[in-house]
């Protein structure tokens, strides 16, 4: 018996792996050096502030394009090819228009099992586009995920990566009309959600939209710590050597 393996891009990453307008006009590059001089001035080496850039650039323009790509090579000193080879190895960057909300629904083995499935199939129908397109007014992108590591609340849905916890179709629907009606999401463990681009900023390290409220582990992620401390449990000892 034999089995094809297709390796590359996953399927609903459609085209070349960076595109999009190649220079940026020079008010907005002046603009982006400012903030990206605030940012560089965090690291020992500038190329440690690569990551936060590649935000920088992708809250300009709602993904990665060339001119992100080049910018950020030519604020730290590398060249295009270090920049793209980062940014096409994190999925948290985008290689295409991204809407304000990007939807993503894990269906990895125990969000499916919980019917993670059912959800993207119903968000598919509901908003009429596949996984990696965009509604037709820029609002909401769609997309598949793989595990966002919250398997204790599953099935989860990620807006502008925050959680979504136990979701059904009925609440997937219910999130996607409130979206649509104007509301700001609420995630069930974080803040208020900004728009993509907000959140890309905030990621990058600058100001952005933030809460007091909410972030916490919920209690099924803290159970095992609980058990642990109710029976006194505790790691063994690292050897003095081992610890260096």
């Amino acid at each position: 018996m034999s089995i094809d393996l297709v390796l590359g891009p996953r399927p609903d990453e459609p085209g070349p792996p960076i595109s999009g307008p190649t220079t940026y006009p020079g008010e907005v590059t002046a603009r982006l050096a400012a903030d990206a001089a605030v940012i560089m001035a965090r690291y020992p080496q500038a190329r440690s502030a690569l990551l936060p850039l590649l935000h920088l650039v992708q809250a300009e323009d709602g993904y990665l394009t060339t001119a992100g790509i080049a910018f950020c090579a030519t604020q730290l000193a590398l060249t295009e090819a270090e920049v793209a080879a980062v940014a096409t190895f994190y999925s948290m960057y985008r290689r295409t228009p991204t809407g304000d909300y990007l939807v993503g629904v894990c269906t990895n083995t125990l969000c499916a099992i919980m019917g993670g499935d059912a959800i993207l199939e119903t968000l598919q129908r509901e908003l009429g586009i596949n996984p990696g397109d965009t509604t037709s007014d820029g609002r909401i992108t769609l997309e598949h995920i793989e595990c966002n590591a919250a398997c204790d609340y599953a099935p989860v849905i990620m807006i502008n990566w925050e959680f979504f916890d136990n979701q059904t179709p009925t609440t997937a629907r219910q999130l996607i009309d409130g979206i649509r009606a104007g509301e700001q999401p609420v995630a069930t463990r974080g803040s208020r959600v900004c728009p993509f681009r907000e959140t890309a900023r905030t990621l990058a390290g600058l100001t952005g939209e933030t809460s007091a409220e909410g972030g916490a582990p919920g209690t099924a992620t803290l159970a095992g710590l609980r058990v642990a401390r109710e029976l006194n449990m505790s790691a063994p000892a690292v050897p003095e050597s081992e610890g260096r």
